[in-house]
């Protein structure tokens, strides 16, 4: 917990870095998925994710959303440039959701050879597990760290004896309350309400699917795991063995698999070993959808206000969050995902019942009071934020539909060959 009567704490409690990736399809002309090899080699920045024809752009760290946001649109404007020189033209889809899909040979796992033939191989067992078609659901996850700093001004206001002990317990329980909490920025960044009909059912292009949903990729239909996972905060070895029971169990291959909204992250290589080895480096946060609003493909103000989250938790003493907790959390992140959040509650954390949007007002206003306490300006972010639920136009899924409705891979086509010039 973050002490922000101590001044050291206090000055520097917006001092952070962000690190941005960013999932994107590939597709041809006519709007269907590009069956081209990944054009980008032995770069560090645009890499493959789950499919061949699946982008991922991995920014530097930055100190600001801005600077991330920055890199983000200079390896846009760098795909742009290569899609645009290929034999056959190809664009970048800019929605979470799917364009057309003949089959599931439009969705080629990506190929990785020698050191890294594992990948492949992995990818062939969660495309028989989990099928391929919802692989294609492409987001934006952000990484965030407090500064050093920071927690080193903290942990020396606390006069604990071990700093990687005092930061490692600091993220857990930041993770934690962040399982809690964490439904809130899956309802304000929202933006996929739309599918193709191709998507559930083959050979039918052309109608639009509204599932109810304003994240299809956040609800029942995305990335989750057959279980309530049941994760052990305590310390950083009982997390890890949390996990690792769950593929000792056969429930998971690896603990990659486990798609949970937030994880933590050691530095270098990321596995269990890792972090237990050398400690948690950051937080992830996975639940972003793409934005195609903004030409990043993500609003810097939902960057920011995910950052006043986690330090308003941070500062907040931690409750108790019990296994019924934890298992209430996973369908509070499925309910937020909805497209009319005043029909679909939560259980908050303090055991009451409201909608989601009262729910968020509730938050918002808190998130209020506590920075207006430290005398920060961020009150233009935190409202922004609160008008998404006092009215709901203002909220991107419900823009999206009212722009691509009625037509959505035709009329997210145009609008993908008008924004995917290298001169935008």
């Amino acid at each position: 917990m973050l002490h922000i009567e101590n001044q050291d704490v206090k000055k520097r409690i917006l001092e952070g870095n962000f690190g941005l990736e960013k999932e994107s399809l590939r597709i041809k002309q006519d709007g269907t998925l590009s069956h081209s090899p990944h054009p980008f080699t032995d770069d560090a920045h645009i890499v493959k994710d789950f499919c061949e024809n699946q982008t991922e752009i991995n920014t530097s760290v930055h100190t600001s959303a801005k600077e991330a946001i920055e890199e983000l649109e200079f390896h846009n404007r760098r795909i742009y440039e290569r899609l645009e020189s290929l034999p056959e033209r190809e664009y970048l889809w800019l929605f979470s959701n799917p364009p057309y899909i003949q089959n599931e040979s439009d969705i080629p796992v990506a190929v990785f050879e020698k050191a890294q033939i594992s990948k492949t191989a992995y990818r062939e067992y969660l495309s028989a597990k989990y099928g391929r078609y919802k692989m294609t659901f492409s987001g934006i996850h952000v990484n965030y760290s407090f500064s050093e700093k920071l927690l080193e001004a903290d942990f020396k206001y606390q006069k604990e004896t071990d700093y990687q002990e005092y930061k490692n317990q600091f993220y857990l329980d930041l993770a934690q309350r962040m399982a809690a909490y964490g439904w809130l920025l899956v309802a304000v960044t929202a933006a996929s309400p739309l599918l193709d009909s191709s998507f559930v059912e083959k050979g039918i292009y052309d109608q639009d699917v509204f599932t109810g949903m304003a994240s299809v990729r956040c609800g029942e239909m995305g990335y989750w795991n057959e279980f309530a996972p049941i994760l052990d905060y305590r310390n950083i070895s009982a997390y890890a063995d949390s996990i690792r029971k769950y593929v000792d169990m056969g429930l998971l291959k690896a603990a990659s698999e486990l798609y949970y909204p937030i994880r933590l992250k050691p530095a270098g290589e990321n596995d269990l070993e890792s972090l237990c080895r050398n400690g948690v480096n950051h937080i992830e946060l996975r639940m972003f959808d793409l934005n195609p609003l903004v030409s990043a493909g993500v609003e810097e103000m939902d960057i920011i206000f995910a950052q006043l989250l986690m330090v308003w938790l941070a500062a907040t003493p931690n409750r108790p969050f019990s296994e019924k907790d934890q298992i209430q959390a996973v369908q509070n992140f499925k309910n937020a995902a909805r497209y009319d959040l005043k029909t679909v509650n939560i259980l908050t954390p303090d055991g009451e019942i409201y909608s989601v949007a009262h729910a968020a007002l509730k938050v918002i206003e808190m998130m209020k009071e506590f920075y207006g306490g430290l005398s920060l300006d961020v009150d233009e972010i935190l409202q922004f934020e609160y008008e998404k639920f006092t009215d709901a136009d203002n909220r991107y899924a419900w823009k999206i539909r009212k722009q691509f409705g009625d037509g959505y891979v035709k009329k997210g086509l145009e609008f993908v060959k008008e924004r995917g010039k290298s001169d935008a």
